[in-house]
Order: C-alpha cells, then sequence, then structure tokens
C-alpha cells in the first residue's frame, strides 16, 4: 500500500506545472510522510454543483493546476469545439493563475475562450455569460471560505449555475482525463481578453434596476479585502450616491484576509470594523460584500455607536416588497426550503406568483417564468426589473425565464443599490430599514430566524447526526410539538430529494438541518412566528426567547 501511495504520488508530480507545489510534494516524499500523503491523494475532490472548492495544495485531494486543468478538459470535452466560455477570477491565491490555466486548455481543444480583464465580482462573471451570449463560464473563487482555500464554479449558458446532470457530464468527462502535461495547450482555439467595457455594462445594468429617485444616504462600507470595493464604487457614482465609505483596512484585495478570522460578513467580528467605520462618520447604513462581492450584508446604525446587523430574511423581505411594489406583470418571487415563510405571505398579498426550491441559487433561479426576486437566507440576493421598463439590453440577449434579472445568480452589488436605494426613501421620510421592518411584523406577524451552524473536523460526524435525526425524529423542539417530519431525500413536496430534514412545529414554527453543501458544517434553520398587535419590541423579545430554546433542543439533538 506504500508502494502504491508513493507510486501515485511521483506519477502526480511528473505532470505538475507549479514549482511551488511540486516542492511542497517533493518533500513529502522524500520525508515519506505517508499520512499527509495520503490525505492529499487517498480521495480527490469532487465536481459538482458547486463545481470544486478546497484547500490549495499538491494532489487530487487539493487546488491547484493540475486539478484545475483537468476540470477544464472535461468541460472542454462536455461543450465540444468551438463553444464559447468565459473566465473569471477573484483576487485569492493562484486565482489569475488557475484562469489563465483553464483558458490555456479550453482554447487548446478548439474553443473560444473570453478572459475578464482583472479580478472582478462573480455577478460579472454571471452578467457577462448572458451578455455575450456565451455558452458557459468559469470563474475561479472560494467565495467566504479560509484563506488556504480556492475554487471553480462553472456556469451554463442561460448565466446560471450548473444543475444535474451537467454536473456529472463534466465530473465523468475529468474522470478521462490523462495527464494534464500531455493536453494540447496550441489548439485551433481563440482567446480574447476582455476590456473594462464589460463591467461598464454590467453597471449600466444593475443601475436601470428599480431605485427610485431618493439619493441623499451616507453608507459604511467594507468589501471585507475581496474584489467588490471599486465595483460597488463606480456602481453607486453613476447612479447618482455619493461615494460609500470604505474600511480603510479592508479595502483593497488582499488574499490573507488578514483583519477577520473567516471573510464571511455573518462570522461573528468580521463587521467590527465597519460598525466602527459606521460610528466615526455618523453613517445612515452599513453594507459589506464577501470576498467575491456576490453577498450583501445590511446594518442599521443605532444610536448609542453599534451596528444592527440585519439577518438574510430581513433583507429578503424588504427586497422583496420594494421590488414587488416598484414592477407590474404577472411576476414571481423565489426562495428556498431553508429561508423563511415571510416572503409566501407578502407574495400572496401583493398577488405575485411564489417559488420554493432547494438550497442554491442554482435551483432558485430556475424556479419559474416572471421571476423579478429571489434570494436565499444566507445573504444572497438577485434584484430585477419590469422587461420593457429598462432597455432590454440590460439582460443581454437572453430571453428565457431569468429575462427580467441582469444577474441569474447572487448579486452583492446589485443588491447593495438596491438596499441603498430602500434606505434613502425611508431616511427622506424620517424613517430606517428598521422601522419598516416594524411595518412588516405588524402586517404579517413577525417572522424570526436563526441558525445553527456546527462546524465538524471528521465530516463523517455529520452523516451520523442525519442518521441518527432520522432513526429517531424529536418529538417536541423549544418547547413545541414536532407535528410533522419531512425527510427531504424522498423529493418531498415535488422538489428533488436532497439530504435533509424539515419539522412542522406548532405555533407556525419550524426547523431545517442539512449538511452544507460547500463547507464541513451541519446548518440547522430555525424560525419562529409571533402575533404582533401594537408592540413589537415585545414580540421580539418572545422571539429571542423561542429562538434560544429551539436551538439548545436542536443541539441536544445533533448529539455533536
Amino acid at each position: 500500500m506504500t508502494a502504491d501511495l508513493l507510486r501515485r504520488a511521483r506519477e502526480w508530480l511528473l505532470q505538475d506545472p507549479d514549482p511551488e507545489t511540486r516542492t511542497e510534494l517533493s518533500e513529502l516524499i522524500e520525508r515519506r510522510d505517508l499520512a499527509a500523503l495520503r490525505e492529499r491523494f487517498d480521495r480527490k475532490l469532487e465536481f459538482g454543483t458547486a463545481g470544486l472548492r478546497g484547500e490549495l495544495g499538491a494532489g487530487p485531494n487539493r487546488m491547484n493546476r493540475v486539478t484545475v486543468m483537468r476540470a477544464a478538459a472535461g468541460l472542454a470535452r462536455v461543450l465540444g469545439e468551438g463553444r464559447h466560455v468565459v473566465i473569471g477570477y477573484d483576487a485569492r491565491h493562484k486565482s489569475d493563475v488557475f484562469a489563465r490555466d483553464t483558458a490555456a486548455v479550453l482554447t487548446g481543444a478548439g474553443l473560444h475562450a473570453s478572459l475578464l480583464p482583472c479580478p472582478l465580482p462573480t455577478p460579472v462573471l454571471a452578467f457577462a455569460v448572458l451578455h455575450l451570449g456565451a455558452d458557459a463560464g468559469v470563474t475561479v473563487t472560494a467565495s467566504h471560505n479560509p484563506p488556504r482555500d480556492n475554487g471553480y464554479k462553472v456556469y451554463w449558458g442561460d448565466g446560471s449555475q450548473i444543475v444535474p446532470p451537467i454536473d456529472r457530464d463534466i465530473s465523468e468527462a475529468i474522470d478521462a482525463v490523462g495527464r494534464v502535461d500531455r493536453l494540447p495547450l496550441d489548439g485551433p482555439g481563440t482567446l480574447t481578453e476582455l476590456s473594462e467595457d464589460i463591467v461598464d455594462d454590467y453597471i449600466d445594468a444593475i443601475t436601470r434596476l428599480p431605485l427610485g429617485d431618493a439619493r441623499d444616504l451616507r453608507v459604511a462600507y467594507t468589501p471585507l479585502h475581496g474584489v467588490g470595493g471599486a465595483t460597488l464604487t463606480d456602481a453607486f457614482l453613476r447612479a447618482g450616491f455619493q461615494s460609500p465609505m470604505a474600511v480603510e483596512e479592508q479595502r483593497n484585495p488582499d488574499p490573507d484576509f488578514p483583519t477577520v478570522a473567516f471573510p464571511n460578513p455573518e462570522e461573528p467580528g468580521a463587521m467590527d470594523l465597519a460598525a466602527a467605520l459606521a460610528a466615526r462618520i455618523g453613517a445612515d447604513l452599513v453594507l459589506a460584500n464577501d470576498p467575491d462581492a456576490d453577498r450583501c450584508a445590511v446594518g442599521v446604525p443605532l444610536r448609542d455607536g453599534s451596528v444592527r446587523m440585519l439577518t438574510g430574511d430581513e433583507v429578503g423581505g424588504l427586497l422583496a416588497e420594494h421590488v414587488i411594489t416598484h414592477t407590474s406583470g404577472d411576476r414571481m418571487v423565489a426562495t428556498t426550503i431553508v429561508s423563511s415563510t415571510l416572503l409566501s405571505k407578502i407574495a400572496r398579498a401583493h398577488g405575485v406568483r411564489y417559488g420554493e426550491t432547494l438550497t442554491g441559487f442554482k435551483w432558485i433561479i430556475k424556479a419559474g417564468p416572471g421571476l423579478v426576486f429571489c434570494y436565499e437566507e444566507a445573504i444572497g440576493y438577485s434584484v430585477g426589473h419590469t422587461v420593457g421598463h429598462t432597455a432590454d439590453s440590460a439582460t443581454g440577449p437572453g430571453t428565457g425565464p431569468g429575462a427580467m434579472l441582469p444577474v441569474r445568480d447572487k448579486d452583492g452589488i446589485g443588491t447593495a443599490l438596491t438596499v441603498a436605494a430602500i434606505a434613502a426613501a425611508t431616511k427622506r421620510d424620517g424613517r430606517t430599514l428598521l422601522d419598516l421592518l416594524d411595518d412588516q411584523a405588524r402586517r404579517y406577524g413577525l417572522h424570526a430566524t436563526s441558525q445553527l451552524s456546527v462546524r465538524v473536523e471528521d465530516v463523517s460526524l455529520i452523516a451520523d447526526a442525519m442518521a441518527r435525526l432520522r432513526a429517531t425524529p424529536p418529538t417536541s423542539l423549544g418547547g413545541r410539538t414536532v407535528e410533522r417530519a419531512d425527510d427531504l431525500s424522498k423529493g418531498e413536496s415535488g422538489l428533488p430529494p436532497t439530504d435533509g430534514l424539515r419539522y412542522a412545529l406548532s405555533g407556525d414554527a419550524r426547523v431545517v438541518v442539512r449538511p452544507s453543501g460547500t463547507e464541513p458544517k451541519l446548518k440547522c434553520y430555525l424560525e419562529v412566528v409571533i402575533p404582533v398587535t401594537a408592540d413589537v419590541a415585545a414580540a421580539r423579545a418572545r422571539a429571542v426567547r423561542d429562538l434560544d430554546a429551539l436551538e439548545s433542543d436542536v443541539s441536544a439533538a445533533l448529539g455533536l
């Protein structure tokens, strides 16, 4: 077994074009570090609907140039010669190298590759695929993962992330790829290096969203060392807002993310510098993007100098009502099975169609025709408009179900613009976003949500916990009776099967448990609905107590 492991490592070494990972692997072989070699070679990164994502390093269980070139070769085989692929990348370690390797493999296989001009937000790539009429797109990013990670995400010609069976087709094609040092890199394909015009086109598209006419707003902003800062600033200025004040320590891209433990605006401490900046400048609003700027976090400064961060569901509810009231015709709004049930009530009240899908924008974006707004609770949103009310060129050549959406994926820049527009209009009326949340609580009941997320080192613990819950379902949680338990692996409510469990509780509460698709986490989504008469503050206090009780019981049921 040791001999076979060393043989596989040496074979990998022979094809690796990267001097850094060759040195790393050579040293492991020389030291006969069998534990490290097994960790890299006894498993491989699996290509799925989220593409590839993992730690940088040598071997098939790491993100590296060999892994990326194999992925590009698999994509090329599925697409075939002559097809057009747009390639984007963020500012993480090796992202630019992986993007150029992808372009070389694709053009070597006879495809046409268009490379974005510099590290840019993921929504620019998603927009470009549709806008340029490409057959597919690739972006090199690990989004909000730790600094040691990188990833590889594939989009199809409709501008949205791939779904089955395309992911399986690409995965099988990757498995059939031989040594990457034998791939043709000087084939008949062509490479176009795109100019900044593609960014201008994207900004033109999102500044045509329903933004109203209020513009008096002071914004504190952080891109969290990512690539969103320049594009967001340009978009705000073009839309007529003043330039957001950015956190200086986090303004520029830095792949080491030195000021945060995790480059995720939802993580504890990640927004501390932005909150301090908001207090210094007297900001009306706090905004943040994650490092690839496909997500947007929103906070409201309080009088005591602190910032009240809104949940993803709270922002989703505000955006939904804004978009619905600023669009017309036969429309749909959509979210996922783990997001708040509030959106369904907003849709019903306004007479628009409502869609509910599996977790992930690859599913949400396909909810149905007339989609003008969709979101997931993990602060990801796509905002649209009524076709015909804006220039059709804003959506590119796409005329399908998502033609109302400039970006058929999460768009942290377009979302930030729209939230700023809502906040500016609210400020003009002498109110804040928190007042709008209270208004919604009075109209629809207070829908309070929270999340329990358990990170593990041993991913088998997640499968064990799910198996225990299936074998012995809880009968009560947080003092509420479990009225119904749905095993989502059986394809409940007409949805495709997925590894998840959903519990409907007495008093209109709900719990959903599922493994994360991108991180070694088990995620639990909690919701309680509290009727509101006049005292919203009392309802919020009760919701906090109810959610705490739910979290305690769910945590005990997981046994982790």
